[in-house]
């Protein structure tokens, strides 16, 4: 047992001893190498500030409707006064009815379109490289993940393929095709009569844009109260959203929309009432929107109300209230560098002639580029806690480029040095 025990702790000291001169041997070569390197990449910096806030637009409320309500209408799309916007049903049969109505009306058309067609080849032709296409667009749609035109790619597809049967196969004749479309006409006019008394229609009580969201504020917040509010009731309106009645959905009624956020007082005073800004959202609406100021009110608790408007986006952002965006004031891209890698190149040069000797500098990094060292030129755009943002001075194989590895610690560094490590 005891020589068990002495093997052990022989094995346990010999593995101490071969690590710690693992360590030391990679420490000691640290400590000696001369030269540190790093990547470039391309970089973007903000003079920002968050601006927290609720967009606000001139809305009206649909009110609920009793039956069944089939929404006609998609989220943000146009509808003119006196246009359809929903299908209430009194029951589930006229429900029924309806979808047939609408399936008589698809072949109807397809029926009128075939008797319209003289058959001809170039017509067939036509049909099918319709048909590929809306198949092409259907496939790209879904491997995008993007469903918004789905119902309506899938009926194109239907339409063509019952086109081309209708004209080129099947055997029919002329007179049988006619004699088809008037039995789908009689139908459809019986279905109609049928229809009259249990199926009833919402339409626009003026142009706007629809949306199914009814959130509560849509009388709290209109465009003459945003200029009302102040840092303290828009924080209020905020922690405490009201409750939103049943309804049918909404009509956006203003083409412009407001967008009220509290913001620091010294930011505030970097605005100018009438003046244009740039605000980035993100989530489901990621863009960037230059915005006019509209309003910049008064302090409070250090705090300002600003409003801002735009004209445009409004059927992307029907769904949203309350948003945190960035207020950018000023935007910067270009390449970051370590601070450590900037350096100062002070270089004679004599004039021919006179003898004159003249001393220019000049600011850049030192890359390293198939071993050898090579100084490139750059001017600082802008600097952070622990690096700068840059862009390179000229052109070619002399500019700096991303993914370029240059110098950050080195002594005596020349350009055109080769360097061993």
């Amino acid at each position: 047992m005891k020589q068990g025990k002495s093997f052990t702790t022989f094995v346990i000291i010999a593995l101490a001893v071969v690590l710690a001169v693992y360590l030391g041997f990679y420490a000691l070569r640290a400590f000696q190498d001369p030269y540190g390197t790093t990547l470039v990449y391309l970089y973007t910096v903000n003079d920002s500030v968050e601006a927290d806030g609720v967009i606000v637009r001139r809305e009206q409320v649909l009110p609920a409707q009793s039956g069944i309500v089939e929404i006609t209408r998609a989220e943000g799309e146009r509808v003119g006064v006196g246009q359809e916007v929903a299908l209430v049903y009194q029951n589930s049969q006229a429900q029924s009815n309806q979808e047939q109505l609408d399936a008589l009306e698809l072949e109807i058309d397809l029926l009128e379109y075939a008797i319209s067609q003289s058959g001809g080849v170039d017509s067939a032709a036509r049909l099918d490289e319709d048909i590929l296409q809306a198949l092409v667009d259907l496939r790209a749609a879904c491997a995008l993940g993007d469903y918004a035109d789905l119902e309506e790619q899938v009926l194109d597809i239907k339409s063509d393929v019952l086109k081309r049967g209708y004209t080129y196969g099947d055997g029919l004749t002329s007179a049988d095709l006619s004699a088809q479309l008037q039995d789908l006409r009689n139908q459809r006019s019986a279905l109609q009569q049928q229809s009259a008394f249990t199926t009833g229609r919402v339409t626009a009580p003026q142009s706007g844009t629809f949306s199914n969201l009814v959130d509560g504020y849509e009388s709290l917040l209109t465009p003459e109260s945003v200029f009302q509010l102040t840092p303290s009731s828009l924080a209020e309106l905020i922690d405490n959203p009201p409750a939103a009645d049943s309804a049918l959905g909404k009509l956006i009624t203003s083409s412009r929309w407001y967008f009220a956020a509290s913001l620091p007082g010294e930011a505030a005073d970097r605005l100018s009432q009438g003046g244009v800004a740039t605000l980035r959202f993100t989530g489901e609406f990621s863009r960037d929107v230059a915005v006019t100021v509209e309003q910049i009110g008064p302090a409070e608790g250090g705090q300002t109300l600003v409003v801002f408007s735009s004209d445009r986006y409004l059927s992307q952002i029907t769904l949203l209230r309350h948003q945190t965006a960035e207020l950018i004031f000023e935007s910067w891209s270009g390449l970051r560098i370590p601070t450590a890698a900037l350096r100062l190149l002070q270089e004679e040069q004599t004039d021919e002639e006179t003898g004159q000797v003249t001393q220019t500098t000049r600011l850049g990094v030192y890359a390293l580029v198939a071993g050898r060292v090579t100084f490139k030129e750059v001017e600082v755009l802008t600097e952070g806690e622990d690096y700068y943002v840059v862009r390179p001075v000229g052109t070619g194989r002399d500019a700096l480029r991303a993914g370029e590895e240059i110098i950050t610690r080195g002594l005596d560094l020349q350009d055109g040095q080769l360097l061993e490590f």
